[in-house]
């Protein structure tokens, strides 16, 4: 069995001096299936 966590961050800019992450998303998968496990926030929107 393989377990993987897929992670997505949005960010404000493309500029590393002033960027910020605004939001975060994940999904689980076990043998490349999602298993409708998921998280998401917004941070600092």
């Amino acid at each position: 069995m393989t377990r993987e966590i897929v992670l997505d961050t949005e960010t404000t800019s493309t500029d590393a001096k002033v960027e910020r992450i605004i939001e975060v998303g994940c999904v689980e998968l076990i043998n490349h299936t999602p298993t409708g496990r998921t998280f998401h926030r917004y941070c600092n929107p």
